[in-house]
């Protein structure tokens, strides 16, 4: 698995590396690509010179920013429109509303953190543009959070392959680790409360009868 993530990688080098962050990191349709696995496997190429590890973390960080920002503005734009729907579990109009006073009272430090987790990443510049947070206030705190996780992830994959002799065979491990690092506090939360877990339970149910 992890060589064919290598080979991907290497074919598609810079531009494509690029590309996927970008999509994943604003475009709705880029929930599914793999941000952070993605990023450690090109920091340890980069350790083996087939990238530059400098200007990998540079393009990283721009396709991050960039990407974000796309996504702030289709929620801004267009965004609420999905919550004229009928509610989903994802698109509720009681979510609007949580989203609107969640990002007033905690909306840097969701921009920060989000960054960190896979698919809600995608979401959350979505999100900051449908709860009106000042554009301002969630660039500031998109640059952090993008430079932090341009930086470290590549970073680390960089070093490890530096300092660890043969670390290609145990990227599988590795790179598991950081999804399940990456993941567990966003399933940790969605099944903090009954009312969630009982809103999801009801979901796959109503998705098992269609």
């Amino acid at each position: 698995m992890h060589f064919d993530l290598q080979s991907i990688i290497q074919t598609i080098g810079y531009a494509g590396v690029f590309a996927v962050i970008f999509a994943e990191s604003g475009l709705l349709i880029g929930f599914f690509l793999p941000g952070d696995s993605l990023l450690f496997t090109a920091g340890f190429l980069a350790s083996q010179n087939f990238f530059n590890i400098h200007l990998l973390v540079l393009g990283c960080f721009i396709a991050a920013v960039a990407g974000d920002n796309i996504g702030y503005y289709i929620g801004h734009r267009w965004g609420r429109r999905l919550f004229k729907q009928k509610d989903s579990l994802l698109f509720h109009q009681d979510h609007l509303a949580k989203a609107e006073k969640f990002y007033e009272k905690h909306g840097g430090k969701a921009i920060i953190l989000a960054r960190f987790v896979p698919i809600i990443r995608t979401f959350a510049a979505v999100v900051a543009g449908i709860g009106k947070m000042k554009y301002s206030t969630f660039l500031l705190y998109d640059i952090i959070g993008g430079f932090l996780w341009a930086v470290i992830i590549p970073y680390l994959g960089y070093y490890l392959g530096r300092s660890i002799p043969d670390i290609d065979k145990y990227l599988i491990p590795v790179i598991g680790l950081i999804i399940l690092a990456s993941i567990g506090p966003g399933i940790y939360h969605a099944l903090q409360t009954k009312e969630q877990r009982d809103a999801i339970v009801a979901f796959f149910k109503n998705r098992a009868k269609k």
